[in-house]
């Protein structure tokens, strides 16, 4: 393996929608307000991005200290506990992230004011915190609370803020569906993962639970997002044109179906990835349909 193709899978890149998603979504809201910025889009995609990799390159090191991460789990290998990416430049690797988050921050204060430090600051301790420091709360159950926080609520409006400092009802109503499928993808994992979790000591959300209520916890943000969507466009709440996103409900049943009938790691890799897709069809279709008037 390569020093590139190691670092590639470090990143975990097809996680990488979950921070793709809400800043797109805020700026199909701002485009259909009229206020639309291109720098401000741009400086919260790489901040997002940024810190979503910081994110994924810690995941790494702590559960490789924490030994979360065995030769028994299923999924793409961690390079630290492959002893391909040492510990040292995986945390190296995280202050690069955090650095490249931070300047794109400083852009954003500059457009947007203050605010934008104090959402920074909460974001990257929140990071750092879900496997790292002496309680990591995604060794609590508490994983897919924060994602949904901070993949949802914060980062969608956020996002939104940043065009214009304003957050409309809309941005707050749409950051919660999409709150919703990013916890999904957390799911998903962990579900995974179960197993060589519970044995490494890591008690998700879905070692807490077991695997039949996590199963129907998984379909129950999936639907529930779509539905939400429908909803809340029928309703005139959200931009009608969001109920578009409805028609991804074929494509929703697939890893749904994945995560309540198959156990091999293949077929939950794929439900992974079905997910994280989904998550990044639904966001686009969200920001089309934010930035239209129909």
């Amino acid at each position: 393996m390569t020093s590139f193709q190691a670092w590639k899978t470090a990143a975990r890149v097809h996680t990488l929608p979950a921070a793709v998603v809400p800043v797109t979504v805020g700026g199909g809201l701002a485009a259909g307000d009229g206020s639309f910025r291109w720098d401000a889009f741009l400086l919260a995609l790489l901040g997002a991005i940024a810190i979503q990799l910081a994110a994924n390159f810690a995941n790494d090191v702590s559960d490789a200290k924490r030994g979360a991460d065995n030769a028994d789990r299923v999924g793409p290998p961690r390079m630290v506990a492959a002893g391909v990416i040492s510990a040292g430049d995986m945390w190296r690797g995280v202050a690069l992230a955090v650095l490249v988050a931070a300047l794109a921050g400083v852009g954003l204060v500059v457009i947007a004011g203050p605010v934008i430090i104090a959402i920074g600051v909460v974001s990257i301790l929140a990071m750092l915190g879900y496997v790292g420091g002496p309680a990591p709360y995604g060794y609590r159950g508490l994983g897919e609370v924060f994602v949904f926080v901070f993949f949802g609520l914060v980062a969608t409006t956020g996002s939104r803020y940043v065009h214009d400092m304003s957050v409309p009802a809309d941005a707050w109503l749409l950051a919660i569906p999409v709150g919703l499928l990013a916890a999904a993808i957390l799911i998903a994992n962990n579900y995974r993962d179960l197993e060589t979790d519970r044995e490494a000591g890591k008690r998700t959300l879905a070692v807490v639970m077991g695997a039949k209520p996590t199963k129907s916890l998984f379909a129950g943000l999936v639907y529930g997002a779509i539905a939400l969507i429908v909803v809340l466009g029928a309703g005139g709440w959200t931009p009608r044109a969001t109920m578009f996103a409805g028609f991804l409900l074929p494509f929703a049943t697939m890893p749904v179906r994945i995560i309540r009938t198959k156990s091999d790691a293949l077929a939950l890799i794929r439900a992974l990835r079905l997910t994280a897709t989904l998550h990044l069809w639904t966001g686009l279709v969200l920001a089309a349909g934010s930035a239209v008037t129909i």
